[in-house]
């Protein structure tokens, strides 16, 4: 059932995108969980997100879009961590790891399905990307009334320090909004030096303040366990590598090589699937290998899959050739990587602080999309002119627009592409 509700989040990542509103979030809500419940933490951010999501659908305008879009990522910052954390508490010491890499795995193919199922969706209508996640939060909230246990840290006196985490979403926000309008800004202009101020200044307090104050919202001795800070250092580069990757695929495939939404979906498909079934083989070999080792050598394979797509990459996009071999060969570093690493970065939790302890881990992957995308758009943005607009590689770079008919379209022709038609 746990699993189900991260695959609901998941879901929702890959059918429509990577959002950071709710990275600040997880830690308040993760902290009061571990107080008040997690169940209960678990169950309002299940039913916040399923509202929000038929919220998103029904909105009557952008803004309104855009408001109930901050609500889900609000309910998913809470369910996530506390899903988690309820699983670690829920098993003896022995079957954490196990437990942790199916719930990473169930998460993974959410990813695979996730383009899939958004490409088909927004030929019927955008409306339908969101209200998809209404069945699927009514059943995980049905199930875990009945099935889940209750469990918190009854030590916790004192409310967690919540102005923490909007100090560490207004630093993220001043990061992404510096990285991706640096190229526009300029650099070293007063604008973006201004933003990277901000982000420093923002982590700096929010590290005072997690050591000072008597009741922070993380404790400071979740860092003094070296297995989980290594990890999710590790999670952090690799999750930022995957936000750029991920995204640049689905632009090539689109906007360069003419593929449609569905085609895009579909050519998409092998690399997560690959995610599951090498999380299991990674389970088998995490009895003879270090879960170091096993990390080192998914890492490998994935920047090998990268090095291959970036080879292989033409305005033709034969599927066979060019996008199939690198992108089955990230999925395989995926599977065998980032289950056994967040494994690693929770089995070790003392039980008390374990939603709170999983919400880092959560936020430190987020943050990685976040920077990743960022960094994209700020590439993408230097490729074209002299000064470029940040969105500018999204645009000018576009060499197909086969349906759009206007003679004053930007997009440049290109010939016909067989391998488009054939998915």
């Amino acid at each position: 059932m746990l699993c189900l509700a991260a695959f609901m989040a998941m879901l929702d990542v890959f059918v429509v995108n990577v959002a950071f509103t709710g990275i600040g979030a997880s830690f308040a809500g993760s902290s009061l969980a571990d107080r008040h419940g997690r169940k209960a933490g678990f169950l309002v951010g299940l039913t916040v997100f399923t509202v929000a999501s038929l919220g998103c659908a029904v909105a009557p305008g952008l803004w309104w879009l855009v408001a109930f879009r901050v609500l889900q990522a609000a309910g998913a910052a809470a369910l996530t961590p506390a899903g988690l954390g309820l699983l670690l508490t829920a098993l003896p010491p022995e079957r954490r790891a196990g437990a942790v890499k199916v719930w990473a795995t169930t998460s993974s193919f959410a990813a695979a399905l996730g383009p899939v199922v958004g490409g088909a969706l927004v030929e019927l209508s955008w409306n339908w990307v969101f209200l998809i996640n209404v069945p699927v939060g009514v059943v995980a909230f049905a199930a875990a009334m009945r099935l889940v246990p209750e469990s918190r840290d009854e030590s916790v006196t004192r409310l967690p320090d919540v102005p923490d985490a909007v100090v560490l979403a207004v630093a993220i926000g001043a990061l992404a909004l510096g990285l991706v309008k640096g190229g526009e800004w300029g650099w070293t202009g007063a604008a973006a030096l201004g933003a990277f101020g901000v982000a420093v200044a923002g982590f700096t307090l929010l590290v005072v303040r997690v050591l000072r104050h008597p009741a922070p919202v993380v404790e400071p001795a979740l860092f003094r366990v070296p297995a989980f800070v290594w990890a999710n250092v590790t999670a952090l580069v690799f999750c930022t590598a995957f936000g750029a990757l991920f995204p640049s695929v689905v632009l090539w495939l689109e906007n360069v090589a003419g593929y449609s939404a569905i085609a895009t979906g579909v050519a998409i498909l092998p690399g997560p699937l690959m995610v599951p079934l090498f999380a299991m083989v990674g389970q088998r070999l995490a009895r003879r290998l270090p879960a170091g080792a096993l990390v080192a050598v998914g890492n490998l394979v994935f920047c090998l899959g990268a090095v291959m797509l970036a080879w292989n990459a033409s305005a033709q996009a034969r599927f066979a050739t060019d996008v199939l071999p690198g992108w089955i060969v990230t999925g395989v570093g995926i599977g065998l990587a980032l289950p056994t690493l967040m494994a690693a970065a929770t089995a070790g939790l003392p039980p008390a602080q374990a939603a709170t302890g999983s919400a880092v881990v959560n936020t430190g992957r987020q943050l990685g999309y976040v920077l990743g995308v960022a960094v994209l758009v700020a590439v993408l943005g230097t490729l074209d002119t002299p000064h470029p607009r940040s969105d500018d590689g999204f645009r000018g770079r576009v060499v197909v627009h086969r349906r759009c008919g206007r003679s004053r379209c930007r997009h440049r022709a290109r010939p016909h592409t067989p391998a488009a038609d054939g998915l």
